[in-house]
């Protein structure tokens, strides 16, 4: 794996980059599509190229354990056969999945407990076991085993956690350098900054994942209910302390808006389900604002879902005929939002690249985020 840095933005932080990962390139700042369960929600393949084209996609390690087990996958060659996806994979750890499930889990420093979801079975994560799943599955990166804090936590319990994440890391690390039998692929280990809300344990965590000198660096345990300031203001810190040689991935935000700050912070991935999930509940994003398509007042609009003709799915449907598909509960509308939403991300880090490399970054992403707070 190698990164460079092809363009710096001369007001912020923002730059244009290149990752080369097994042969294949992606360019930065990213987002990654998520593909859970080794699928986009309701699209195939080629709908998902045709919309976005992405270089890499995002699954998640905890499904995958779940159905349909890393053994049957690796069995298939590994996620990229089994989900004839030619291009770069990421699969996070399950830290954050087993968060999610506070009711159903226990941690421990040998690692959690937790419950299915599907059957209320009983399964446990250790650092070691998180690494042997990621390898099974095979994707091209790998997360550490890392906990998420919540938020509002406490200083002491966001401290031991932070402790607790950097301890496991070490654990993640050991596992990952041990020789596989038939390993599925080359892979690379991004390690997880912890620390909640609280700027010292920020700073602390940056600077010991940093000292780890991994390929790529991941800040954690944000966009779970924070202000957004005071998510920026997280990143600012972390962004300050992480090397600039290597990329920075901040796992799972967000919206447009959240993307364009943070990228001007210094941050180069990104990952959401926000314009999946949002999609199927009838809201898309366009370049003039957010669009609740479910509303009566789209339904004799027979305008392109974006005037600026963002995704390729404008030119195609009108927003009145968006909204009888959501109105009589066709599946075909889901799709179609998905693939717009999609579609439009790809296009606001289209257009990110091209603001940075001609110098207008800042002033253009002043006057976007601005519109894209707008309620139409």
């Amino acid at each position: 794996m190698h990164f460079k840095i092809i363009k710096k933005d001369i007001k912020t932080r923002a730059r244009v980059g290149e990752i080369t990962l097994n042969g294949r390139k992606i360019n930065t700042p990213i987002f990654m599509p998520v593909a859970t369960s080794a699928a986009i929600k309701g699209l195939h393949n080629r709908d998902l190229v045709e919309s976005s084209d992405p270089d890499i996609l995002l699954a998640n390690t905890y499904h995958l354990y779940l159905r349909p087990g890393d053994e049957i996958i690796k069995k298939s060659g590994g996620i990229h056969d089994f989900m004839s996806w030619d291009k770069n994979i990421l699969t996070d750890s399950g830290g954050y999945q087993v968060y999610s499930l506070s009711a159903n889990r226990k941690i421990e420093e040998e690692g959690v407990k937790f419950k299915s979801h599907i059957d209320g079975s009983y399964h446990f994560f250790s650092p070691e076991k998180a690494i042997q799943i990621q390898k099974n599955i095979g994707a091209d990166i790998i997360m550490a085993f890392d906990e998420c804090t919540p938020y509002p936590c406490k200083k002491d319990y966001a401290r031991k956690s932070m402790n607790l994440t950097h301890r496991w890391l070490q654990r993640c690390i050991n596992e990952f350098q041990k020789k596989s039998e038939n390993p599925v692929r080359n892979q690379f280990l991004f390690p997880i900054v912890q620390g909640s809300v609280y700027s010292d344990l920020r700073s602390e965590s940056a600077e010991f994942i940093s000292s780890m000198d991994l390929p790529g660096n991941a800040i954690g345990g944000l966009s779970v209910g924070e202000p957004h300031d005071l998510m920026y203001e997280m990143c600012e810190i972390v962004c300050n302390k992480l090397p600039e040689t290597k990329p920075r991935y901040l796992m799972g935000v967000g919206t447009p808006k959240n993307i364009l700050e943070n990228i001007s912070l210094g941050v180069d991935m990104f990952d959401c389900v926000m314009p999946t999930r949002n999609a199927r509940n009838g809201m898309l994003f366009t370049s003039e604002g957010k669009i609740n398509i479910k509303n009566e007042k789209w339904k004799k609009d027979f305008s392109q879902i974006d005037p600026n003709g963002t995704t390729f799915v404008d030119t195609q449907y009108s927003k009145a005929y968006l909204r009888h598909l959501f109105s009589i509960n066709e599946n075909l509308g889901k799709q179609i939002a998905t693939i717009h939403n999609l579609g439009f991300y790809s296009w606001i880090i289209k257009k990110t690249k091209e603001k940075i490399l001609d110098g207008n970054f800042e002033k253009w992403k002043n006057i976007m985020v601005k519109k894209l707070d707008n309620k139409l």
